[in-house]
C-alpha cells in the first residue's frame, strides 16, 4: 500500500523536475539572446531618467564591477520577459493533469490573462517613472544628482516589477470567484477592504515611496477590482 503511494508522489516529482528543468533552459536560452541586446535595453531603461532631468549627465559607474552587474541584470531581465510565454506554459502543463474537466476550461484563458496583465502592469509602469524619478530629484533643491548606474537599474527593475506583479490581483479574484470561494455581491460588499488593502500595499511595496508613484499605482488597481466584479457578474452568471 505504502509502494503504491509512493508511486504517484515519485511521478510528480519527476514531472515537476523535468518542468523546472525545462523552465531553467529556457530562461538560460533567453538570458543569452538578452545579452547580446543589453545595450538596446539599458538605453530603454534609462530613458525614463534622460525624461525626469533633462540636462542630466550620464549615469555614473562607482565601482569596477559595477558595468558587469548591470548587464547581468539586463540580461536576467531581457531572458525573463522571453522565456515568460514557456515558463507560464510549464506552469499550466504542470497542473493542468490535476484539475478537474471544469477547471481546466479556465486554466489557458487565465495563463493569458496573467501575462496580458503583467505586461500591461510593466508597460504602465515605465510610462509613469519619468514623473517620479522627477518628483524624488527635485523634491530638494540645491542638489546636483550623481545617480550611480548599479542603484538606478536595480530601483527601476523592482519599480517595474510591482506593478507588473500588482496587476495580477484581479486574476486571482476572478479564479477565486471561478472556484466558487466569491461572489461578485461579496466583493461589492469589500469595497473599502479592497481600498484599504490596495493603499496600504501600495505603500509597503513601492520601491520609490513617493505619494504620486503610490496614487499612480492604487487608482488603476481599484479600477482593476471594479473590473473584475463587472466579469464575474457577467462571465459567471450561470
Amino acid at each position: 500500500m505504502n509502494e503504491e503511494r509512493r508511486q504517484p508522489i515519485l511521478e510528480h516529482l519527476n514531472e515537476l523536475r523535468w518542468r523546472l528543468v525545462k523552465s531553467a533552459a529556457a530562461l538560460a536560452v533567453g538570458a543569452v539572446v538578452a545579452f547580446f541586446f543589453r545595450d538596446w535595453l539599458f538605453e530603454l531603461l534609462e530613458s525614463p531618467y534622460r525624461l525626469a532631468i533633462q540636462d542630466s549627465d550620464a549615469l555614473a559607474q562607482f565601482q569596477v564591477t559595477e558595468g558587469f552587474s548591470v548587464a547581468m541584470r539586463l540580461a536576467l531581465f531581457g531572458g525573463t520577459l522571453l522565456a515568460s510565454p514557456i515558463l507560464l506554459y510549464q506552469l499550466w502543463a504542470f497542473v493542468n493533469p490535476a484539475l478537474t474537466v471544469r477547471e481546466r476550461k479556465w486554466t489557458l484563458p487565465i495563463v493569458i490573462a496573467l501575462a496580458v496583465l503583467f505586461s500591461g502592469g510593466v508597460v504602465f509602469g515605465y510610462l509613469i517613472l519619468p514623473r517620479g524619478l522627477e518628483f524624488l530629484l527635485g523634491i530638494q533643491s540645491g542638489l546636483d544628482p550623481i545617480i550611480g548606474v548599479g542603484s538606478y537599474i536595480s530601483l527601476t527593475l523592482r519599480f517595474l516589477l510591482v506593478f507588473g506583479l500588482a496587476f495580477e490581483f484581479p486574476v486571482f479574484l476572478f479564479a477565486a470567484a471561478a472556484s466558487g470561494l466569491l461572489s461578485s455581491q461579496q466583493l461589492a460588499k469589500g469595497r473599502r477592504w479592497a481600498v484599504l488593502i490596495i493603499v496600504v500595499l501600495g505603500a509597503v511595496v513601492t520601491p520609490t515611496g513617493d505619494p504620486l508613484t503610490l496614487l499612480a499605482l492604487s487608482v488603476p488597481l481599484y479600477l482593476l477590482y471594479e473590473l473584475t466584479i463587472g466579469l464575474v457578474k457577467l462571465i459567471l452568471r450561470k
